[in-house]
């Protein structure tokens, strides 16, 4: 049986906008282009002179803000966040963003990543007299801001000073009584842009929800920036020194939007190149190409147009039920794939299929999408994944967090495809995947956090990060 999943781990979208007569509305869409990053939660709070405006529950954004919900968000600065949790991070009072109200001025806080040194901050506030009304890392931050210095220093001062504090993976998005401040952690692990419509400057996680609005890219928000968005304009400042950047390699892979932009490259032509590439590095007689939708279908059209093997639509998805890899357990996973996908018969049939998928997790999709293919009539199921073999926990907000859920740490490749059931099995080498992506190995610095292929992490993970399984084992 596999591991419980660890809470506190997320990957979520947040979306800010600063001086916009209809902030609240154009959040919603924003949250609406970032629901693939999260489907179990949403919120946006809005400030206007009278304080702040909160709306925010579990569900979709549809059903969060259905009937007259928006209506009471007024003002013309919001921010927003949709959610993703594991087990234990569940509930409505995890659900951002979180707003914290004190006689010396309130704000609101949203935020994705995840803090590896959480649990010691909270002991050492806890003993300071704070107390935790959330299981989440961003109440750490309210904390800290609050107890970061005497009266005498600014709030962006004592913003620095309580981001400073911080480690591991996070872009906040800070709504104030004077302003918006928007974060980055010093490797810039977790995407966030920068953007701006008409007067009114907005960020969000990533660029497909500027477009939804009609914003324009400005540019990434740079590791270690604080951002202050106010009535006097845009200001730029660093709470701590920009480490080797190393952005989520997963986001390539994975998580974002096909239509997003991260560091000016594009998510949809980074996979198709690396689908490309793989054609380059396996040789396989097939008939088809087939994509596992939808993050693989850009590496599928790729790998067809190096390979010149036909690429057909072999998997439909239903597009009513969400991603199983961020549903919260493994039961749920697993009845999940099979309301989520269908073959369609008369393209396998009697052929020999290249299934190209863009990662292999627990194994359970890949396990069950290749039996789908053989009932289908598929002669030969030849897997290829986009993307190096994930052997090691994330402990940066994806939801990786042992060994144990990891079907290819301490196997070899060929053990892995005879757990899945393919004819063959090939993974993308970590150095054509960053060549493919537009960031070259032989660099010293590839711009990617690869510590889920390799087990070489870009920070110090804390002891409380670790679970006790890993710990035994020497992680």
């Amino acid at each position: 049986m596999l591991a419980e999943l660890r809470g506190l781990n997320e990957e979520c979208g947040v979306f800010g906008i600063w001086g916009h007569e209809d902030a609240a509305q154009l959040s919603y869409y924003g949250l609406h282009a970032l629901q693939h990053r999260g489907q179990e939660g949403a919120g946006i709070v809005t400030k206007n002179g009278k304080g702040f405006h909160v709306v925010k529950g579990e569900g979709l954004v549809n059903d969060v803000f259905s009937g007259d919900a928006l209506k009471s968000l007024t003002g013309r600065s919001a921010i927003g966040q949709v959610r993703y949790t594991t087990e234990e991070g569940r509930g409505a009072e995890n659900v951002q963003p979180l707003v914290f109200r004190s006689m010396t001025g309130s704000l609101a806080i949203a935020h994705n990543g995840n803090l590896i040194n959480a649990k010691d901050l909270k002991e050492s506030l806890e003993k300071q007299g704070s107390i935790f009304q959330t299981t989440s890392d961003t109440e750490v931050l309210a904390h800290l801001i609050k107890r970061s210095g005497s009266g005498s220093l600014t709030q962006r001062d004592r913003v620095k000073k309580a981001l400073s504090m911080l480690k591991g993976a996070f872009a906040f998005v800070i709504l104030t009584e004077d302003g918006l401040l928007v974060a980055q952690d010093p490797n810039g692990l977790r995407p966030l842009s920068l953007g701006k419509l008409g007067d009114a400057w907005v960020v969000a996680s990533e660029t497909c929800a500027f477009d939804l609005i009609g914003a324009e890219t400005i540019r990434s928000v740079e590791p270690g920036e604080l951002i202050v968005i106010n009535d006097k304009g845009l200001h730029s400042y660093q709470f701590a020194e920009a480490a080797d950047r190393a952005i989520c390699s997963m986001e390539y892979v994975y998580f974002s939007r096909p239509d997003s932009d991260i560091d000016g490259i594009n998510i949809h032509m980074a996979r198709k190149r690396c689908g490309k590439q793989l054609a380059r590095e396996v040789n396989i007689e097939a008939d088809v190409v087939t994509g596992v939708p939808d993050s693989s279908i850009s590496a599928a059209i790729g790998f067809s147009e190096a390979s010149g093997i036909p690429y057909e639509l072999g998997l439909i998805k239903n597009r009513y039920v969400g991603r199983t890899f961020i549903q919260p357990t493994q039961a749920m996973r697993e009845r999940g794939v099979k309301m989520k996908l269908s073959p369609v018969h008369q393209v396998v049939e009697g052929k020999r299929v290249v299934m190209v998928d863009d990662s292999i997790v627990r194994g359970t999709t890949s396990r069950r999408i290749v039996k789908m293919l053989r009932d289908a009539g598929a002669k030969e199921v030849h897997v290829v994944i986009a993307a190096p073999p994930l052997v090691s926990p994330c402990f940066y907000g994806v939801d990786i967090s042992t060994d144990s859920e990891l079907i290819a740490t301490g196997r070899s490749v060929d053990e892995v495809r005879e757990l899945i059931g393919a004819d063959s099995l090939t993974f993308l080498s970590a150095e054509g995947m960053l060549n493919a992506i537009g960031r070259p190995s032989e660099m010293k610095n590839c711009g990617q956090c690869l510590a889920c292929f390799t087990g070489e992490y870009p920070t110090e993970i804390y002891a409380d990060t670790v679970l006790p399984h890993e710990k035994e084992i020497g992680r």
